[in-house]
């Protein structure tokens, strides 16, 4: 059986821009209140526990959100065994 038997979908750009915006944010308690991180919490808590490495090594360049969301959507470096 595959490890991987769900799909995120999702629209990257908006996707990109909402865990960018989450990242960036320097209000705690804003950046927890946003309704991605809810939702993320939900379906898929271990995006948010790297969106926080993302805080806590003072990621400040989109790129590097946008390519970790790019990997999450087309499923880059995951097995399908």
């Amino acid at each position: 059986m595959s490890s991987n038997i769900f799909r995120l979908l999702a629209d990257e750009e908006s996707f990109t821009d909402e865990l960018f915006a989450f990242v960036t944010d320097n209000n705690a308690d804003s950046r927890n209140e946003r309704a991605i991180i809810s939702v993320l919490h939900e379906v898929a808590p271990q995006i948010v526990s790297v969106a926080e490495c993302m805080v806590i090594d003072g990621v400040d360049e989109r790129h590097y959100v946008e390519d970790y969301v790019h990997a999450l959507l087309h499923s880059e470096g995951t097995s399908n065994d």
